[in-house]
C-alpha cells in the first residue's frame, strides 16, 4: 500500500482543522468554568455572611440582583454588596 502526497496532505490538514476546532470549543469552556466557580464561591460567601451577620442583625437578601452580582464578580461583588448594605441601608 502506497501513500501518496495528497493523502498525507489531507491528513495534515485534517489534524490542523481538528486542532483549531478544539481550541474554538476550549475557550468558551474556560469562561463557563470560571463563571461556575464564581457562582459557587459567591453563594458560599453569601451564606457565610448571612449566617455570621445574623448575630449582629446584618443580612443581605438573596434575590436576582445579589445572586447575579456575586455570581459574575465573585468576592469583589460580595464586598460591594456588603459595602452598599453598610453605607445605604
Amino acid at each position: 500500500m502506497e501513500l501518496s502526497y495528497e493523502i498525507i496532505l489531507a491528513y495534515m490538514v485534517g489534524i490542523i482543522f481538528l486542532f483549531f476546532i478544539g481550541r474554538l470549543f476550549l475557550v468558551p469552556l474556560k469562561i463557563l468554568l470560571k463563571l461556575v466557580y464564581n457562582c459557587i464561591l459567591g453563594a458560599i460567601l453569601l451564606i457565610v455572611v448571612n449566617y455570621i451577620g445574623r448575630t449582629f442583625g446584618f443580612s443581605i437578601p438573596l434575590n436576582i440582583f445579589s445572586a447575579a452580582l456575586v455570581g459574575f464578580l465573585g468576592i469583589p461583588g460580595m464586598l460591594l454588596l456588603v459595602a452598599l448594605k453598610v453605607l445605604y441601608f
